[in-house]
């Protein structure tokens, strides 16, 4: 019996740090187009590139998910799959997912394989699937198959997601925010600070000026959204190793957390949260 999880790449693992184990790990990658450009998300991406090229891009670039053909393949692999998304608010993943699976069970009708809307992104799904695994390590022969599922939505449902971004340039060439907003923020140093909501789409909750403040205030929003005692954190950063450590200082020493963990954001979480942007998940 083979244990099987996939995910889509926004969840900024890569495959190569999740090899050994017993239970299968694969990411199906998105695809970022830059002008004439087209960059894979896969462990081969090399981020500073693709964000190179999109800030000497002059039009608004676009991403695009797996076709249900990719999620049908890695579905393949494995007895029994649990897949994690990005939120179905922001992408069609969790759409092309369903399509795969559908694919698989007309030719594998015994293969069983759960979907499951993270209603997030980036350290959100990789605590997903860290407990996804954990539990299947503990089950090998899959007997908790249902309940293991039902567990990993309940666990989803508990999980929080907030980010700041200080580089508008996306969201002015795609034509989110004005040119003059965008510049007037950065020439500031003024820091947009957004969560996720339980649906999976942003709310953006206020804006704060220089690093100090913006910690303070990611800090308040994570002990308002709910109780962090013994919460296991993710900072995702993009290409800010240095901010993405002062956050988590500041998160160490305000919330009575668990653990606070780094990861750098992958090609997709990148396209979003441009340089510098710092990505939550509790």
């Amino acid at each position: 019996m083979i244990w099987n999880v996939v995910s889509d790449s926004s969840c900024d693992l890569r495959q190569s740090d999740m090899t050994g184990g017993s239970v299968l790990f694969s990411t199906v990658p998105l695809r970022i187009h830059v002008g004439g450009r087209e960059f894979l998300d896969d462990d081969s991406l090399y981020v500073p590139e693709m964000l190179t090229a999109m800030a000497e891009e002059k039009s608004a670039s676009t991403t695009a998910c797996p076709s249900p053909a990719a999620f049908a393949q890695a579905f393949e692999k494995g007895d029994k799959t649990v897949c994690f998304t990005i939120s179905g608010n922001l992408s069609g993943c969790y759409n092309a997912a369903v399509q795969g699976r559908e694919l698989v069970l007309e030719e594998h009708p015994e293969k069983e394989i759960c979907i499951i809307d993270s209603r997030a992104t980036a350290g959100a799904m990789v605590l997903l699937i860290r407990r996804a695994i954990r539990l299947m390590e503990a089950d090998p022969m899959g007997v908790r198959y249902g309940e293991i599922c039902d567990e990993l939505r309940l666990y989803q449902a508990a999980l929080r997601t907030c980010f700041t971004l200080e580089n508008f340039d996306n969201l002015i060439k795609n034509g989110r925010m004005r040119p003059l907003v965008g510049t007037l923020l950065h020439s500031l140093g003024i820091h947009v600070i957004a969560d996720g909501t339980p649906q999976g789409t942003i709310h953006v909750s206020g804006k704060a000026r220089g690093e100090g403040r913006t910690y303070r205030a990611i800090t308040e929003l994570m002990a308002q959204s709910k109780d962090c005692t013994g919460a296991e954190v993710i900072i995702c950063h993009c290409e800010n190793p240095t901010g993405a450590l002062k956050l988590k200082e500041e998160i160490l020493r305000t919330l009575p957390v668990k653990s606070v963990e780094i990861l750098p954001c992958r090609g997709l979480t990148s396209f979003y949260a441009m340089e510098k942007g710092l990505i939550i998940g509790y």
